[in-house]
């Protein structure tokens, strides 16, 4: 019997809840709120860190990584023409 008057209360009160004179929700909620929020840009981080502290070794080894990101970003730069060129040549037929 009070499980019956909580829920009745429970519907109840939820159709006062945004009735006011001002409403509470005014806008739609945007999911992108309870993204974590990106950091700054990463080339632009990257070009900032100072090289004064590292040693040779690791220059060298900071240059293998760039040349490592550079191959792999011009990679996908060739999968994105060769896809955009195939849907055109698959839509022109």
């Amino acid at each position: 019997m009070a499980c019956r008057w909580l829920e009745h209360a429970i519907v109840k009160s939820a159709h006062h809840i945004d009735s006011g004179q001002h409403s509470v929700n005014t806008e739609p909620m945007d999911m992108d709120d309870y993204l974590p929020k990106k950091s700054g840009d990463p080339l632009k981080s990257l070009s900032l860190q100072d090289l004064d502290p590292l040693s040779v070794d690791e220059l060298q080894e900071r240059i293998a990584l760039l040349e490592a990101e550079i191959v792999r970003t011009r990679n996908k730069i060739g999968l994105a023409v060769n896809h955009k060129a195939s849907a055109e040549a698959l839509f022109k037929k």
